[in-house]
């Protein structure tokens, strides 16, 4: 690979669509203008861009594979501005390959996929943005990535495998990862504001600019979360194509005129005696096995349930060792999984189904796993990333909805055939009424139906690095 970038893709910035505005970033045009003659000097044929607002999957990465792909700034009210390239359908091939020998799920996306997912396939704006200062200068052929909600290490692992196929064909390419830093740097941006946007958007850039990849890797989740950004998992990926190397980034520059931030980084690299993804792979090991012992018998027997389901295919029988009321008590449990603090399955049973408690977290530890019609299932490999919470719930009682607080009960709805649950003090959910409205959404109740309200209390149980 022979460069490395970081750019931000406002349409704002293109004069079409900036009307004027755009010499209010000047600083951010001027530095996508000198990537492009910087790339134009090369010896370079393709651009491979990763991208977060083509199809976005929960479970995989899209990746185009039909011949061309073009598109235009029509949902930004000009459609004089449009692109079109043709894809090296043979890196791409190759990508795509290597990175499912690593166990990755790509989704192949070409006119008749895309439709199949209700979208259009079309060039979209996180990569014709960039794309249209870096082609001014000279044409090229196009990689077109768009990253999944993955775990930070998949992601990484996908950044080797564009780097190793480029490697393997010996071509000749750039790699750009495109992505806006902090949405929430000002009260009249296009997201409410949060103190969090700034402390991002200046941790993040400093961190690149030293190249400590690990540290990104490690960079608080709820930070990046409150910011409200969409260049972090494109840096994963950029992080994981410079595997092996020695990283320098230059901060080009960055500005926040509209509220949100705009960074633009070269990357210099050298080749290291080390590889990051020998260090990261060991630390999952080690990860994986303290888990087995953190937490209390509660997180402890789900995840040694789900460890032993995944190499037995049956339900592990509950320990005789436990606590009494695990042994002998008979109540309703919920098991929630997430990984890197996004849900990926929740099961449970609002009433008692099996003899006890231990029971219940063991096959619903594994029905969240493997059955939350939400989610794919969750891959063996994934299990030591997990992060477990077991909810052992009260009895409901019948209430109003002024008897609820979403902070301490949990809220059933229910008609004569349909019910829903919803536990308490979930993210996100800070008004009874809401969490009144999801639980009914979740039964397929509506508003005009007359319905029962109970709640209940739970007892929570939870790994200590779940809500980090």
């Amino acid at each position: 690979m022979e460069k490395f970038y970081l750019m931000p893709h406002p349409p704002i910035m293109i004069e079409e669509v900036g009307k004027g505005q755009e010499k209010n970033i000047q600083k951010t045009i001027n530095s996508c203008k000198q990537i492009s003659e910087e790339i134009s000097a090369m010896d370079v044929d393709t651009i491979i861009i990763i991208s977060p607002h083509g199809i976005v999957f929960r479970d995989g990465i899209g990746v185009v594979v039909s011949d061309s792909l073009k598109g235009d700034l029509s949902k930004f009210g000009v459609n004089q501005v449009c692109l079109e390239f043709d894809i090296n359908n043979k890196l791409t091939s190759e990508i795509i390959e290597n990175a499912t020998n690593k166990g990755i799920t790509i989704a192949p996306l070409d006119q008749y996929t895309c439709t199949n997912y209700g979208a259009n396939l079309e060039l979209d704006h996180g990569a014709l943005v960039p794309l249209y200062y870096v082609s001014k200068q000279k044409s090229y052929k196009l990689v077109h990535i768009t990253y999944g909600m993955l775990s930070k290490l998949e992601l990484y692992n996908f950044g080797m495998a564009i780097s190793e196929s480029v490697k393997k064909l010996n071509e000749k390419a750039v790699l750009i990862a495109s992505g806006d830093l902090s949405h929430r740097l000002k009260d009249d941006g296009p997201y409410p504001y949060s103190p969090y946007g700034a402390e991002f958007d200046k941790t993040f850039l400093e961190i690149l600019e030293c190249g400590d990849m690990e540290k990104l890797l490690n960079m608080n989740q709820k930070l990046a979360k409150e910011a409200g950004e969409c260049g972090l998992r494109s840096a994963y990926i950029l992080a994981g194509a410079m595997d092996g190397l020695d990283v320098k980034g230059q901060v080009l520059s960055y500005e926040n005129t509209f509220g949100v931030g705009y960074g633009v980084v070269k990357f210099n690299t050298n080749k290291s005696e080390t590889k990051l993804s020998e260090i990261l792979t060991e630390k999952q090991k080690n990860m994986a096995t303290e888990k087995l012992s953190s937490g209390d018998e509660y997180t402890q027997l789900a995840r040694k349930s789900l460890y032993y389901y995944y190499d037995k295919g049956h339900y592990l029988n509950e320990p005789k060792d436990l606590p009494h009321e695990m042994l002998n008590e008979r109540r309703g449990v919920f098991v929630s999984l997430k990984k890197e603090g996004e849900l990926k399955g929740c099961i449970g049973t609002i009433g008692a189904v099996t003899d006890n408690v231990a029971q219940e977290i063991i096959r619903n530890a594994v029905s969240a796993a493997t059955s939350d019609p939400r989610f794919s299932k969750v891959k063996k490999e994934e299990l030591g990333d997990l992060d477990i919470s077991v909810d052992v719930l009260f009895e409901p009682e019948p209430c109003t909805i002024n008897n609820l607080n979403v902070y301490e009960y949990g809220v059933i709805v229910s008609t004569i055939n349909k019910r829903g649950l919803l536990l308490p003090n979930l993210e996100g959910i800070e008004t009874v009424e809401a969490q009144v409205q999801i639980a009914l959404q979740k039964a397929g109740i509506t508003q005009d139906e007359e319905y029962l309200i109970e709640r209940f209390k739970v007892e929570r149980h939870k790994e200590n690095n779940l809500d980090d």
